[in-house]
């Protein structure tokens, strides 16, 4: 059904608000807001925050950014201590404690790196079991928190604090780990990848799909850091976009084990497009590191071939 996205929002009240202290130019505000207008305005959320950028800049008692009810709890747990309040809450709903009339809806919020490493023994314990909860990862592909440190999430060739670019070793050795693919192994009804701005449609609608699909649902959104990627605040927009054109990040979603790619480039562009704006790969584009930009290339369209394969095999009749 044809709808103006703007409109929709536009007419929801916000249940993420302003007067957090993230910094400018984060992708990671966004995220919580629109994720949060996809909920129906008669519906309650128990949002649960790993400890990370985005809880710790969030909710300072006794100030919150969160109109709905907020668990903080620490980097490794917060897949089980959502999947411990939505038990809690179906328990209730058995022995008639709670109205039939009450709809709470169970996210949890983490950055990569108590998603993709500290936490993601409960998230995938949390998937296993077959809770009816969310979790949103934003993914701004490093400890930025703590201070710039490479996690799983960070991209080959990277420059970080813990993995520095220099004459010995050109940043981040290792190629970044594909946390939606591994979702999706866990066979869950919903998984989705999809992007902080350039495509708040493409957010909004997953958001609700997952919000409102029975059982487990995780989605995997692209947020940039300004501080640890080296953009400049206002650039925001323009380096999601590179991140989709270039196929860094494709937008998709797994359905049922049904893959479908939400947005495929017209014209996909060159990877340099995207690393050039980013002072965290400038070493890469020094004389003699032309072979970082052509590995680099090389895992991408690797990475993309595979999933249009996918797209076309889970659909066939």
């Amino acid at each position: 059904m044809a709808y103006n996205v703007k409109e929709v929002v536009a007419n929801k009240p916000s249940r993420f608000m302003a007067g957090h202290r993230m910094c400018a130019g984060c992708g990671a505000p966004p995220v919580a807001r629109m994720f949060l207008r996809a909920l129906h305005e008669d519906d309650h959320a128990v949002i649960c925050g790993a400890t990370g950028c985005m809880e710790v800049s969030t909710f300072m008692y006794p100030y919150t950014s969160w109109t709905d009810s907020f668990i903080h709890t620490a980097f490794e747990c917060a897949g089980a201590t959502l999947s411990g309040a939505e038990a809690a809450y179906r328990s209730l709903k058995k022995q008639g404690k709670l109205p039939d009339d009450e709809h709470t809806k169970f996210i949890a919020f983490g950055g990569d790196g108590g998603t993709y490493d500290i936490g993601l023994q409960s998230l995938s314990g949390a998937m296993e079991r077959g809770h009816d909860m969310v979790y949103v990862c934003y993914d701004n592909g490093a400890y930025m928190n703590t201070g710039i440190q490479r996690s799983s999430a960070t991209p080959h060739f990277a420059d970080t604090t813990t993995s520095p670019a220099g004459t010995k070793v050109p940043g981040k050795m290792q190629v970044r780990k594909d946390l939606t693919e591994v979702m999706a192994s866990h066979h869950i009804p919903y998984v989705a990848q999809t992007i902080a701005t350039a495509n708040f449609k493409d957010l909004y609608e997953k958001a609700e799909k997952a919000i409102y699909t029975k059982g487990p649902a995780f989605v995997n959104v692209l947020a940039p850091c300004p501080r640890g990627w080296g953009y400049p605040t206002d650039e925001l927009m323009q380096i999601n976009k590179l991140a989709v054109d270039t196929c860094y990040w494709p937008l998709y979603e797994v359905e049922n084990g049904k893959y479908k790619i939400t947005y495929k480039p017209a014209k996909k562009l060159p990877i340099e497009e995207f690393l050039k704006p980013q002072r965290r790969f400038k070493h890469m584009f020094k004389p003699g590191n032309e072979w970082m930009i052509e590995e680099f290339q090389k895992e991408l369209d690797e990475r993309w071939e595979a999933l249009l394969k996918l797209e076309e095999i889970t659909n066939k009749e």
